[in-house]
């Protein structure tokens, strides 16, 4: 089988393995777990940021982030679109006690003016009052689209205009300095916190990290404990991140080539499969309703031809990631290309 189903399903290396057998480890939750402690200075100064802090997954360092920025009540304007308001289990709401205020987009985008527009006052007491932005970067639903540093920072005008954090939800962040050819730290300069995986195309088995100023990141870590997050030998799991983080960037350059192939073998097949000029980082979009009822028809046809992916309503997801070759992508071309034309014949 070969596994397009998310970049999350990587499995250690040998060198990350070695690194757990040979971690110094201690309690991290009273800051005395060294290798932790390393992790969360290397993915401080990669980001620029005064501070970072260790958790076990993206969704807890991204609520971390929310308890830490908002009040229950306050509104937090978000991406219509984004991982944080559609795919997390609904923590804004009913953990942090948070108001989403989703925002149009297109293909990942929010236009400043509507996100000025989204911004709310609470002094009347009748509305709830602005207490956020939220960024994705890459942005998982359009694509892995890569939003440049330039329009970051422009919606960041607009909020601190309005006096208000920027956070960015950047799960896959190094995806967008590999494709655009710029420092992690750049992406992170323009807002005030930012959340990124560690097990996604790092390759690392778990974690994620949430920076900020040292006074945020001291912050979070208390409601980082609240959320179950105090944990003891993390170095087990920090090591392997070490790894990681030590120069990314080539490797997810060349996952960003494999699904550059992919895209391009979709397209063959036919044009309204896929939009080329979308495809940017390590994720594909396959729009398969001409060619099946549901999409999930189309993934199982997939998974019996050795190929597993995700979907949604008529879209097919392929993410590309250390485990993916070029075999592998050229065999997923081939069992759409069987699908399309059983597809095609049967319509004749």
């Amino acid at each position: 089988m070969y596994d397009f189903r998310s970049d999350t399903v990587t499995k250690p290396t040998a060198e990350m393995m070695a690194a757990v057998a040979t971690a110094e480890v201690g309690d991290a939750a009273r800051g005395d777990d060294p290798t932790t402690n390393e992790l969360e200075a290397v993915a401080a100064a990669l980001t620029g940021k005064e501070a970072a802090l260790f958790a076990p997954s993206g969704t807890m360092a991204n609520l971390a982030a929310l308890l830490t920025h908002v009040r229950p009540g306050d509104e937090v304007i978000v991406d219509e679109t984004a991982h944080i308001y559609n795919s997390e289990a609904g923590s804004l709401s009913a953990v942090a006690g948070a108001v989403s205020r989703p925002v149009r987009s297109a293909d990942g985008f929010m236009d400043p003016s509507d996100v000025a527009a989204a911004v709310r006052g609470g002094a009347s007491g009748h509305v709830a009052p602005t207490g956020l932005v939220c960024l994705e970067n890459t942005h998982n639903a359009a694509g892995g689209i890569a939003l440049p540093v330039e329009y970051m920072a422009e919606i960041a005008r607009v909020a601190k205009a309005a006096n208000l954090p920027v956070h960015l939800d950047g799960a896959r962040l190094f995806n967008a300095a590999a494709f655009l050819d710029k420092p992690v730290a750049d992406f992170c300069a323009p807002v005030d916190t930012a959340m990124f995986a560690l097990s996604k195309g790092l390759g690392a088995p778990i974690g994620s990290v949430l920076v900020g100023s040292q006074g945020f990141v001291d912050r979070a870590r208390k409601k980082f404990r609240m959320l179950g997050g105090g944990m003891r030998q993390v170095g087990l799991i920090a090591a392997p991140a070490l790894v990681a983080l030590n120069d990314p960037l080539p490797r997810l350059r060349r996952d960003h080539a494999m699904a550059t192939r992919l895209a391009k073998g979709l397209a063959d097949i036919d044009e309204s499969l896929v939009r080329l000029d979308r495809v940017q980082t390590n994720i594909v979009n396959c729009f398969v309703d001409r060619f099946a009822p549901e999409a999930s028809d189309f993934v199982r046809s997939l998974s019996e031809a050795g190929i597993l992916a995700n979907f949604a309503r008529t879209k097919v997801r392929f993410v590309t990631h250390a485990h993916i070759d070029e075999e592998a992508v050229d065999a997923c071309v081939a069992a759409v290309g069987k699908i399309v034309g059983a597809s095609r014949s049967a319509a004749a």
